[in-house]
């Protein structure tokens, strides 16, 4: 899968979320300000949810190469 050249980056879409975040959390922005912030964290949200989505399907992918069936999880203890 090829990704668009103006899609940004997993780094800059949650840059620019924990930014919208910082600046709705001051509390300072006129109604309609704070609905087009909204709009945008939710539309940069979904983009980081897929980027995570693809990089799962690219895991799962090379552990098959290898010849492992099936993900482990970690044990509570051991997530990050």
């Amino acid at each position: 899968m090829t990704e668009k050249k103006d899609s940004p980056s997993f780094e800059e879409t949650l840059s620019e979320l924990d930014a919208i975040v910082s600046e709705m959390e001051n509390g300072d922005l006129p109604l309609e300000v704070a609905l087009g912030k909204f709009e945008r964290g939710v539309a940069l949200s979904r983009l980081g949810q897929q980027s995570l989505e693809q990089a799962e399907q690219k895991v799962k992918i090379l552990v098959n190469e290898q010849g492992e069936n099936q993900l482990h999880t970690l044990p509570e203890n051991e997530q990050p």
